[in-house]
């Protein structure tokens, strides 16, 4: 029975787009991965690390998720998929800013000398995307790259609904 849940995982339609989604993470991680310690290195605040390495990243996240995870191509729906796009990476950046600055608060009291110190930090950094991946995945997969919107198909819906009973009004 377990083999056969198995098998049918292995042929489900969703493993490709959890894979390419997987690689097109792990291109932008890795681009964040260069971007943040370099700049904390430098001496750049926490929060410039984060909205560096974030900007650094999410371009070709963007771009590899659209056009290569979920295959999308031609015109961008701007409301459903920039506008989402943005909320959603805002409240992702906000949220490495916070666990960031929190974590370079905590490792003060390691000396800047000692590497540790730029690894703690690049490391919160990378935990908060890694709790953050399946929720993401989620969200591009049913809202902004799926191809249609639900929202505005519930609000459609219910302008038909209204039509259709002032149609049936008697006088």
């Amino acid at each position: 029975m377990l083999a056969g849940h198995t098998r049918a995982l292995l042929r489900h339609p969703l493993r490709g787009r959890v894979t390419r989604f997987a690689i097109s993470s792990g291109v932008a991680a890795g681009t964040s991965a260069v971007v943040f310690p370099v700049l904390y290195v430098l001496g750049a605040s926490t929060t410039a690390c984060t909205v560096g390495a974030f900007f650094a990243g999410a371009i070709p996240n963007w771009t590899l998720n659209r056009r290569w995870t979920w295959k999308v191509e031609g015109r961008v729906a701007f409301g459903r998929e920039i506008i989402a796009y943005l909320v959603i990476s805002a409240c992702t950046l906000l949220t490495l800013a916070l666990v960031t600055g929190w974590t370079d608060r905590q490792v003060q009291n390691i000396p800047a000398h000692h590497g540790i110190r730029v690894v703690l930090v690049t490391a919160s950094y990378f935990a908060v995307l890694a709790v953050l991946y399946g929720l993401r995945f989620f969200v591009y997969e049913h809202w902004i790259f799926s191809g249609r919107s639900r929202i505005r198909a519930a609000l459609r819906s219910r302008i038909q609904v209204r039509s259709a009973a002032r149609a049936n009004r008697t006088p």
